[in-house]
């Protein structure tokens, strides 16, 4: 199967959460697993601002998974997913739209802890 894994399913499996477990043995299978860039600097960030190794972080994440091309393309739906769902939701990420429309690209499923998520087919929650 096909996953993007999410930045909060990373930051679980990063820090060893018991939900880090279900991300583990996703990583481990035979799967495909991609990342975005933007997922990257998020992690990072979060592991930055927590005092954390940020070399071990990327590290484990460039080593796990394949980066997925954001295009232009993808740019143009994100932003216009990202308008439709801040009508819905005033908190709604702009990384969010990315995720979402890139899953729908490389028909893959998004492993997540983020409720943002919750009502799209693409998600499989790890919380």
């Amino acid at each position: 199967m096909r996953y993007i894994i999410d930045s909060s399913a990373w930051i679980d499996y990063l820090e060893g959460e018991e939900l880090g477990e279900e991300v583990r043995k996703i990583i481990l299978s035979n799967n495909e697993i991609y990342v975005s860039n933007l997922i990257i600097a998020e992690v990072i960030s979060y592991i930055q601002r927590k005092k954390g190794n940020t070399q071990l972080a990327y590290s484990s994440i460039t080593s796990n998974s394949e980066i997925a091309e954001l295009t232009p393309e993808i740019a143009k739906e994100a932003g216009l997913l990202h308008a439709e769902m801040k009508v819905k939701s005033k908190n709604f990420g702009l990384v969010d739209a990315f995720i979402l429309v890139l899953a729908k690209k490389i028909n893959a499923k998004i492993l997540t802890a983020d409720e943002h998520f919750r009502n799209f087919k693409e998600a499989i929650f790890v919380r």
